[in-house]
């Protein structure tokens, strides 16, 4: 593998479906359907997880990357945010965000050692509750904006619904990376089951016979 070949497919594992691109403009028909987008996840993301031991669990989707239970601990961490930021910008003028340190709260004991059905139990929790926001805003809601101070400047709700519509498509493939190169279950071998010996019967009248000569 050439050094060009290598870097490339370190791209693809940290970016599979691409990086977020900024400054888009979004239908309403977009929009609509990255609402469905953020109501289905959960569900997807459960399925994508089912037979997934911890040994898969504690397997890293890329070098220096993320285990799978980290990212799944990640997504609910990252999704509780936009949950909050989202409320904030429907009931404040223009507030500020307060940012966290993703990375350093993945390396957290939680993000490390729980059973990830405590983090999918608050994501279908969070997008029930953030679905039902999502479905209730109109465009004049969407179009309100909180202020990133990590990022220095403002940011639409339907800007940052886009962002977190692709955030756990980015992620679901990263899970989906170390799925696909788990080894396939084994087959089981059925057993061919012997034929059953046939048992001869006596007609009535052979079982008269064989009465009368007792």
């Amino acid at each position: 593998m050439t050094q060009e070949t290598a870097m490339y497919d370190i791209e693809q594992r940290r970016y599979p479906i691409g990086p977020f691109e900024w400054g888009k403009e979004y239908s309403e028909e977009d929009i609509q359907n990255m609402i469905t987008t953020i109501e289905k996840f959960p569900a997807r993301l459960k399925m994508l997880l089912l037979g997934m031991k911890d040994e898969h669990l504690d397997t890293h989707y890329r070098e220096e990357g993320w285990t799978v239970r980290q990212v799944v601990h990640h997504i609910a961490d990252s999704h509780m945010q936009a949950y909050i930021r989202f409320k904030l910008a429907l009931t404040e003028d223009k507030p500020t965000i307060k940012p966290y340190n993703e990375k350093a709260w993945a390396e957290m004991i939680d993000s490390k050692a729980l059973p990830i059905s405590v983090s999918l139990g608050i994501l279908i929790g969070i997008h029930e509750r953030w679905t039902t926001i999502l479905k209730a805003m109109d465009s004049e809601s969407f179009h309100r904006t909180f202020f990133h101070p990590e990022h220095m400047k403002m940011h639409s709700l339907y800007e940052i619904l886009a962002m977190y519509a692709w955030h756990g498509d980015h992620h679901y493939e990263h899970i989906n990376l170390v799925k696909k190169e788990m080894p396939a279950p084994a087959k089981t071998v059925k057993k061919k089951s012997e034929p059953k010996k046939a048992v001869a019967k006596l007609s009535p009248g052979k079982k008269s016979k064989a009465k009368s000569k007792s």
